[in-house]
């Protein structure tokens, strides 16, 4: 390309560039109002982020692990009653559910009420808490899914529990999954389905020899032999 070209060509492109700023500052005059008020918005909203994270969402979040904190003495003593309605000056796991239901510590305060629960014979209620339950902790989430197993169980309903143990077993976590595969073989033996007992508990001897469960594991496979 000649010289004279290169000229012509970079002369065009500094024109285009001009026309392009010429639109642009056209365009802002035109919508300098729209665009100071989208920007006043954006703004508010993070504004109002910062405000409801800085000034509500943490400190109810430390108020709650307090509230929580005589709960799981309770608990870790298995006075599951006081742990779950409290004491009469400290909540129990419900109350701090009810006040801080959003927060990490009030999910958490679900997975032990259910516990709670289980153990009084509240079995549905304690279904109704594991079901609601959620965490980052992958073994927790497990936990609670096969939990609901034991609340079906106790309440009669064989083929709810089955299906939520096999939902916690197939989550393939390597200390909640051998549980729940256990109590799936379990079930399944009880309802005379010993084929699938015996499938459970070889998954637990091939897939999770290491853990606790796989010890005595051939005990229960020769029950369905």
């Amino acid at each position: 390309m000649s010289d004279k070209s290169q000229m012509d060509q970079a002369e065009k492109s500094l024109q285009d560039v001009e026309i392009a700023l010429s639109r642009t500052e056209q365009f802002i005059e035109k919508n300098q109002k729209t665009i100071i008020t989208v920007a006043l918005v954006i703004l508010g909203v993070v504004a109002l982020v910062w405000a409801y994270n800085s000034l509500y969402r943490e400190p109810l979040k430390k108020e709650a692990q307090a509230s929580i904190f005589n709960a799981q003495y309770y608990f870790e003593v298995d006075s599951f009653n006081l742990a779950l309605n409290g004491d009469g000056m400290n909540d129990g796991f419900l109350a701090v559910i009810d006040k801080y239901g959003s927060t990490p510590a009030g999910e958490l305060a679900k997975y032990y009420a259910g516990i709670c629960q289980l153990n009084l014979g509240q079995f549905a209620e304690a279904k109704k808490n594991f079901d609601s339950f959620s965490s980052d902790d992958d073994a927790l989430n497990t936990m609670a899914k096969g939990l609901i197993g034991d609340a079906e169980s106790e309440l009669g309903n064989t083929e709810a529990a089955i299906a939520a143990y096999k939902k916690a077993a197939n989550a393939d976590n390597a200390i909640a999954s051998p549980i729940f595969l256990k109590k799936l073989g379990d079930a399944y033996r009880a309802a005379g389905k010993k084929a699938e007992a015996k499938a459970a508990y070889q998954t637990i001897k091939d897939k999770y020899s290491r853990s606790n469960v796989a010890r005595d594991i051939e005990k229960s496979i020769a029950t369905v032999d």
